[in-house]
């Protein structure tokens, strides 16, 4: 069990610990977990409030309350105890206010995160869509089970989810939580002017469970939106990168963050219509052999998805996705297996493609080559006007 190392003492000052923190925000769901900690965070400081919050996301951050940011360091494989030592660095710098995104996705160990560990005053499940469906699976409705583990006691619980309400209604009445839903009136308040402050592409969904947690908590709403546009962004957030490569113009997408099906097929449209101009439409999918399923579940859906032109597979174990993509009916002209080489080949067989203009979009997994091409791109961009080098 996880917390057997923990004696009656060690537990105490756990306790002692987290109690010290008025305010104690848990972050679950499938997709937006990291983005909805740093806008919450975000627009926590910009009220005043002295706030301590954590992301597991792309990489582990730890964001201090003047904003800055530094690296979860972990000696071995993650563990949930980690959580610990982020509610113990909050309490001895006298926080008001800690974000923690969840970082178990075991359901016994998505329970104790919040029953056990830290007991949060707001909870938000972002979404729940069926994603590690060999841990938390087998199908949808136990995913949503998983995520609701961590539903607050007699606390208030914040949800954008569409499908499962019943199953949020019943574990809220479990434990005595209120219920929040952020539905499509809430996300289309937030207006265009609004997302276009923002210097990287964030989803109205996520803007509008920030602000319906900060309206909670007595933050105005221009006081919180003036906050969170001057957040800094995760390394895997939806952001853009030009590239100007002798004459071929290629616009990189980084959608590597959206890595289950539902959430890539929305990146993927998204980048779409945000630019019709593009004459080649490219897809760089990075695979993982731990993730095997993962990789099946996209291959079986990208043939129903608007066509790309070509399907670049990186990273490893991409048999199994352009296999099961291939059974599917996706053409074996299009798709060409990259597995093992590096960013710069991956860029090279590209840029082989692109014609003289592509629109590449990187779905499917940000570790390892997911990053490294990431930045390979973005290296490479031109620099937005008025940024010096």
């Amino acid at each position: 069990m996880v917390l057997a190392g923990l004696g009656a003492l060690e537990y105490a000052r756990l306790a002692r610990q987290r109690d010290s923190i008025r305010i104690r925000i848990h972050v679950n769901g499938t997709r937006g977990k990291s983005s909805v900690v740093r806008l919450i965070a975000a627009a926590l400081r910009a009220h005043g409030v002295r706030t301590y919050a954590k992301t597991t996301g792309s990489l582990p951050r730890l964001i201090a309350p003047d904003g800055s940011e530094l690296p979860v360091f972990r000696q071995g494989l993650t563990n949930v105890i980690e959580q610990l030592r982020m509610i113990a660095i909050a309490a001895a710098d006298r926080a008001d206010a800690l974000v923690l995104e969840c970082m178990a996705l075991e359901p016994r160990l998505q329970a104790l995160c919040e029953l056990r560990i830290l007991r949060s005053t707001h909870g938000v499940i972002s979404n729940a869509w069926p994603d590690h469906l060999d841990v938390m699976g087998p199908t949808p409705r136990d995913v949503a089970l998983a995520l609701l583990g961590t539903c607050p006691a007699n606390g208030v619980l914040f949800t954008g989810e569409r499908e499962h309400l019943p199953l949020f209604e019943r574990a809220c009445r479990d434990r005595g939580a209120r219920l929040v839903r952020i539905g499509d009136a809430e996300a289309t308040a937030i207006t265009d002017a609004e997302l276009a402050r923002f210097d990287y592409i964030e989803h109205r969904e996520n803007v509008a469970l920030a602000l319906a947690v900060c309206s909670e908590l007595g933050i105005p709403r221009e006081t919180a939106l003036a906050g969170m546009w001057g957040a800094e962004p995760d390394v895997g957030a939806l952001r853009e990168f030009p590239v100007d490569f002798f004459g071929r113009q290629i616009l990189f997408v980084n959608g590597f963050a959206a890595n289950d099906p539902i959430a890539t097929e929305r990146v993927w449209n998204l980048a779409l219509a945000r630019h019709p101009e593009c004459e080649t439409r490219l897809m760089v999918l990075n695979c993982r052999l731990d993730r095997a399923d993962r990789s099946q579940q996209l291959g079986l859906a990208l043939s129903r998805w608007a066509p790309a032109d070509h399907y670049f597979l990186v990273g490893t174990g991409t048999f199994a996705l352009a296999r099961t993509a291939l059974r599917a009916g996706l053409p074996a002209t299009r798709i060409t297996p990259l597995e093992g080489e590096s960013p710069a080949e991956v860029f090279e067989e590209i840029v082989g493609a692109a014609g003289r203009s592509a629109l590449v979009v990187g779905a499917g997994n940000i570790a390892d080559i997911g990053l490294e091409l990431l930045r390979y791109f973005e290296n490479r961009a031109r620099l937005p006007e008025g940024r010096a080098a």
